[in-house]
């Protein structure tokens, strides 16, 4: 997406310029867009040490139902900058892409040309509107380690049920990279799924089945301030989860009989990739997503990104929490055969010091049963046993050297040590698993405790539960991974406080979980800020 210094200023003249085949603005004058078209954010994601993708969407009317936000049904040319500093006086890329009323005015730049490990600071322009800037950064160069990374996970942010604060306190702790592993948007009508205490607000349109109105889902959730505020902050990592197509559903199986379910999955899947920051591999082929990837981050660190929505058999004895003989059918995968060996293989390949596992749904064995039999949640890998057993001996056969799953879905914090036998309370851990709460979604929650639930006494290695709010900030370096449980009190509440409620670490080579501390309520530091009136800069050789 480069372009030369003169063709970006000849573009930056709003008199005469056409761009892309786009018509020329005398041309276009019939259907200007005078509003603010900057209405659903900015955003980075999938880092690379060149790199990164660059993502808006034009939206006059968020929620106009028929998904494409009020635009008029034309192209409009979206400005673009990368530069070093917030404001803009040293730009070092630049270019011009195009909205599309077939893409729903989506536009994904893909930057390259940059140096590794940097701080980058961008911005969009068109129509004369100008949006904030954001920040991302490039990925660390191979065979570099870094000294640390801050990297923050969140998942299950269900609109009606609460304020997105969370979203705000974690932009205001300033990670360097955001993982999001699912359940970025809900598909219900208003008062359809109700958080105890009831809801704090409501979706807009139906129950999202076609491809405009999930397109007006995404767009109602990325109108909200502090969702932007957390995009603008850092790249982002995204996956799904259920959510974003349909409760529960695995492969092409949907949680009810519903006919039509593939043209929904479709239209869910291309309103996904239109509107998360996601590189062109990731663009949809009808039903089928390219989503699974892996990310570098220098010698420290390699995020392996799952997708166990897409390709998984569908759920045993009829889902739920089950006593279940297909959970531990050896035929049946969670992940599906080609992505289980792409995933073994990176095993086998990697030099990184903490080897990542950014997925959906529970991992370590969680039993909720007291007596003899075993009773989990066919949803998750407890619902897939042998698939989990494939992969855990694959990363210590493999040897790897710090292996960690991060998790989301189940609307709670958790943190557990993985093993190889979980109905031996002696086997040595060989991994760890944290688990992230959900941002709004369940309500409010409750301060549970840090370590007398009763499932960590019915499964010894589960180490922590607490069911606030929240996400969880993680400091990687050479010699430890220590995760700060972060949570809020109340969702209700917009200018609630984040404060960490239990923090653990992680030693290099030494898998399993030690508790570092429980710290009071305090409030978060502020994040950068930039001008939103800061001149265009004509760019700079």
């Amino acid at each position: 997406m480069e372009t030369s210094r003169r063709s970006v200023l000849i573009a930056g003249l709003a008199s005469s310029a056409v761009v892309a085949g786009l018509t020329t603005p005398a041309t276009a004058a019939a259907t200007p867009v005078r509003q603010n078209p900057f209405t659903l954010g900015i955003a980075s994601g999938d880092p690379w040490p060149d790199g990164f993708v660059l993502w808006t969407r034009l939206a006059v009317d968020p929620t106009a139902p028929d998904g494409l936000g009020g635009m008029p049904n034309r192209a409009y040319a979206v400005q673009w900058q990368v530069a070093t500093d917030q404001r803009f006086h040293h730009v070092v890329r630049a270019g011009v892409a195009v909205a599309r009323p077939e893409h729903a005015h989506a536009v994904h730049v893909t930057v390259s040309g940059l140096h590794p490990g940097r701080e980058y600071y961008y911005r969009f322009r068109s129509e004369g509107h100008l949006t904030p800037a954001g920040r991302t950064l490039t990925a660390p160069a191979r065979g570099t380690t870094p000294r640390e990374l801050a990297m923050a996970f969140v998942s299950c942010s269900q609109f009606e049920h609460g304020y997105f604060t969370a979203y705000r306190r974690l932009a205001e702790d300033r990670p360097d990279l955001v993982l999001h592993l699912g359940d970025y948007q809900y598909e219900y009508t208003k008062n359809t799924y109700v958080a105890p205490g009831g809801n704090v607000r409501d979706h807009d349109g139906p129950e999202t089945t076609d491809l405009a109105s999930y397109r007006q889902r995404h767009a109602q959730y990325k109108a909200d301030p502090d969702l932007q505020a957390a995009h603008a902050v850092a790249p982002w990592l995204v996956v799904w989860d259920d959510h974003e197509l349909d409760n529960n559903w695995a492969d092409e199986t949907p949680e009810k009989p519903e006919e039509g379910f593939l043209e929904r999955r479709a239209a869910a899947f291309q309103a996904y990739y239109e509107n998360m920051p996601l590189r062109a591999s990731s663009k949809p082929r009808g039903i089928d997503m390219q989503l699974y990837r892996r990310v570098k981050w220098g010698e420290l660190a390699t995020f392996h990104m799952l997708d166990t929505r897409q390709y998984r058999d569908d759920q045993g004895c009829g889902d739920g929490y089950k006593d279940c003989p297909a959970a531990v059918d050896p035929k049946r995968s969670i992940t599906g055969e080609r992505q289980e060996k792409w995933l073994i293989d990176g095993f086998r390949r990697s030099e990184a010091r903490w080897d990542i596992l950014g997925q959906q749904v529970f991992f370590a064995q969680r039993d909720n049963n007291a007596g003899p039999l075993k009773v989990t949640s066919m949803d998750s890998w407890d619902g897939y046993v042998a698939s989990r057993d494939r992969i855990t001996r694959g990363w210590v056969d493999a040897r790897v050297r710090n292996a960690v799953v991060l998790t989301g879905d189940v609307h709670a914090h958790w943190a557990s040590d993985l093993k190889l036998n979980y109905d031996d309370p002696s086997a040595p851990a060989v991994g760890s698993e944290l688990v992230c709460s959900s941002i709004t979604t369940g309500g409010d929650g409750s301060d549970s405790g840090t370590t007398a639930h009763p499932w960590l006494k019915w499964n010894p290695h589960l180490r922590f539960q607490n069911n606030l709010r929240g996400y969880v900030n993680t400091t990687i370096t050479r010699e430890s991974m220590v995760a700060d449980f972060r949570t809020l009190r109340t969702v209700r509440d917009h200018d609630a406080e984040a404060f960490t409620r239990a923090q653990f670490t992680i030693e290099d080579r030494k898998p399993g979980l030690h508790l570092t501390g429980e710290t009071p309520p305090a409030p978060a530091a502020r994040a950068f800020s930039v001008d939103d009136t800061v001149a265009w800069e004509t760019v700079r050789p």
